[in-house]
């Protein structure tokens, strides 16, 4: 006697058959790419430094070196890395920039220019209480004649 193979039942759906997944390839991150190694799994660079913006890391680089910058991140909480790497950024832009004084020079240039315009605005507001002293004179000056 042989035995028939089981029948499906109407309501079950029909099993799909697995589609092998395509093969993933990972980019090297910015990072890795410059420095010419391999881009690890678990690269503590690559969500700070995308392939797309090796500018980023080459400016970090060239100011605070590839292993200041690693080891700076590891021992910082991942909550705090992506601040870290955007003050690394602007710390080595501004040192770039004013190899001498870096943040410090942009900071007091900014610190400058608020300064002027604290002035600028205090003598704005002196001149406004002014006109206004002027045209409050005006107005009794002209009900005082009228009357």
């Amino acid at each position: 006697m042989s035995q028939s193979p089981p029948s499906s039942s109407p309501s079950s759906p029909p099993t799909p058959t697995p589609t092998p997944s395509p093969p993933v390839v990972i980019r090297p991150c910015a990072a890795c790419k410059i420095l010419r190694r391999r881009c690890a799994e678990k690269c503590v660079l690559a969500p700070y430094f995308p392939p797309s913006e090796p500018v980023k890391f080459t400016i970090a680089h060239r100011v605070f070196g590839a292993n200041n910058i690693i080891k700076f991140l590891q021992e910082l909480p991942e909550s705090q890395r992506a601040d870290a790497v955007s003050s690394m950024l602007y710390e080595a832009s501004a040192r770039i920039r004013d190899p001498v004084y870096g943040c410090a020079g942009a900071i007091c240039h900014l610190q400058k220019q608020v300064n002027e315009l604290q002035a600028q605005l205090a003598k704005a507001q002196a001149e406004l209480v002014d006109m206004q002293r002027q045209q409050a004179n005006h107005v009794v000056l002209i009900s005082s004649t009228i009357t």
